[in-house]
């Protein structure tokens, strides 16, 4: 029975008109693990097989109420894989709670110091509702199982659902007068990479308060931490504000403007006066009749035969607009009306400058009792650990290269080193995936064949359509020449009689000669065409085949040439870029 299916799909493939898509083979290299990195760094690029001891997946409960039932594994890409023998934590599971954390070897502080977080993000079955953030845990705090209510100092990456899609930049701040942390959100954050490819999320916070954001190596947002505008609440709020108790004054004047008091309405203005007027140089048409009705009843109307008028009542004709109102006026007339010249509506006094006016009202400002000054906001709280507290309608979602550090350098070095080559060997294997056409396109007959392919498929009705023209245009040709001799010899015996009364007989023999002429020339330049044709077979038919892919293989080379200098441009790109 195996044979008979093998067999079965052997003749399948073999029939004509059925195409197998090949795809060439990608070269995968194998992954070769970051040799060094600083001491004081966290790298976890998931090449451990005893990753469940340190990452550990939660079960509680989030709020309470919903159960983290999320599945991890650490395993290699599915989709548009990269690096043979690479892994990353995936996220396995379609509409569910994950919570999986790690915690450090020893606390990570950066006081005084950059902080350089940076991880890859593939969304191999897309993101359509859902975050891919990391959250670095703080140091205090870590007992029990994570959750929502684990504390953290950062939440950043992306998260997307419906119209929001968006990169996450949150740190959390210890207000030092009420004890309670606050979220300091990004307001303009950038848009995240929803690719089925590897993207590169790059943090950096600096000990000048200031941070940047980067994706795929390249800077995408940048500013102050103290900037106001840029995280809402701000790390600083306001040293005064409004006071709550002020009241504005009964006599505040806050009217810029007054009607002038001394204006007069001048002594022609009438403000009774209509803003519409009867024409007074209008005129009643002659044909216009007053006496007929624009209406009439309908002459060939009848009364129903069911029509009782005792019970229905008076019978009456439906109307119809009189015919003989449809070419001139009915009915009384009356001038058309026209704007008045002499209208001005109601007077109404300038306005001008109120001397009294006094400005805007706002309450005081007062010392606000909530001001503090965080002056290094960019000083986070000893971290403890990392995790991905996650709900996603998406499965499927690989992390890898979780770097945490201070160096900018190093993060892209490992940049450089994994993701550069990664992404390009997945989007080639993304362009090999893609869907191929069942046929391949065949190159179009020039018009010389188009022409032959068409006389051939309808030679016996071109013939007798051609016989039956030729022969009209024959029999109008010689009646031409009849009528022309005629012309002639009557012109020849007397010019000038013959010119003046038989002149449009002159304009059509000479009409019909210049359409003669240019029906001849026409033919003349397509045999002319046809001949030059076959002597420069370049400027006409399409190139060879043989031609088109030695074109094509020059142009491989070239590609080839100028993405090897592109890459060469990245890398050097990122190797510059320092804070």
């Amino acid at each position: 029975m195996k044979l008979s299916v093998l067999a079965a799909l052997c003749a399948y493939m073999a029939m004509p008109g059925v195409v197998v898509a090949e795809k060439s083979a990608v070269d995968h290299p194998t992954y070769s693990p970051i040799a060094k990195l600083n001491e004081d760094s966290f790298f976890e690029p998931f090449d451990d097989e005893d990753w469940e001891k340190k990452w550990v997946v939660s079960h509680a409960k989030r709020d309470g109420e919903f159960a983290y039932v999320g599945k991890w594994n650490v395993e290699e890409s599915s989709v548009n894989p990269g690096f043979a023998g690479d892994k990353g934590l995936v996220l396995k599971s379609e509409a569910a709670h994950h919570a999986i954390s790690l915690q450090l070897p020893e606390p990570f502080d950066n006081k005084g110091k950059t902080l350089v977080l940076q991880y890859e993000v593939k969304l191999q079955k897309g993101l359509t509702c859902g975050g891919a953030y990391v959250k670095l845990l703080s140091a205090e705090g870590l007992e029990g199982d994570f959750s929502n209510e684990t504390p953290y100092q950062v939440m950043f990456g992306p998260d997307r659902c419906g119209a929001t899609n968006k990169v996450h930049l949150i740190l959390k701040r210890k207000n030092p007068i009420t004890g309670e942390y606050e979220e300091k959100h990004l307001v303009s954050a950038p848009m995240s990479r929803v690719v089925k490819t590897t993207s590169l999320y790059t943090l950096i916070i600096t000990p000048e308060q200031e941070f940047e954001i980067r994706i795929n190596g390249d800077v995408v947002i940048a500013g102050s931490l103290f900037e106001e505008s840029l995280f809402a609440p701000s790390f600083n709020p306001p040293k005064e504000i409004a006071d709550a108790n002020d009241l504005k004054p009964a006599d505040w004047v806050d009217e810029e403007l007054i009607p002038d008091p001394t204006a007069v309405k001048p002594a022609d203005w009438d403000e009774e006066a209509p803003f519409y007027i009867d024409d007074v140089d209008a005129v009643k048409p002659d044909d216009w009749d007053e006496d007929a009705e624009d209406y009439i009843p309908d002459p060939e109307a009848s009364i129903p035969e069911d029509w009782d008028e005792e019970e229905d009542g008076e019978w009456l004709a439906p109307e119809i607009p009189n015919p003989a109102c449809q070419d001139h006026g009915c009915g009384p007339w009356s001038p058309p009306q026209i704007k008045n010249p002499a209208y001005k509506g109601k007077f109404v006094a300038p306005l001008i400058p109120n001397p009294e006016y006094q400005g805007e009202w706002a309450p005081r400002l007062v010392a606000n009792p909530d001001y503090y000054e965080d002056a290094t906001p960019a000083d986070l709280e000893p971290i403890g650990g990392i995790g991905f507290e996650l709900w996603t309608m998406s499965e499927d979602i690989l992390f890898d290269n979780i770097l945490l550090g201070h160096d900018v350098a190093e993060a892209e070095y490992i940049g450089n080193a994994t993701f550069t080559p990664k992404v390009e060997i997945e989007q080639e294997a993304a362009s090999k995936e893609a869907p191929k056409a069942a046929f391949e396109p065949e190159t179009p007959p020039s018009y010389k064949e188009d022409a032959i392919s068409f006389v051939s498929a309808y030679k016996e009705v071109i013939v007798e359509y051609a016989t039956e023209k030729v022969g009209q245009l024959i029999n109008v040709f010689w009646t031409f020449v009849h009528e022309a001799d005629l012309y002639f010899t009557d012109f020849m015996d007397s010019p000038l009689n013959t010119f003046l009364t038989r002149f449009p007989e002159l304009c059509y023999f000479v009409g019909y000669f210049l359409a003669g002429l240019t029906f001849v020339m026409m033919i003349f330049g397509f045999i002319v065409a046809s001949l030059v044709g076959d002597a420069v077979p370049g400027l006409i038919e399409t190139p060879k085949t043989e031609d088109v892919d030695k074109n094509k293989d020059v142009k491989e080379q070239v590609t080839e040439a100028n993405g090897a200098e592109a890459n060469e441009t990245v890398a050097t790109k990122r190797s510059v870029k320092s804070t």
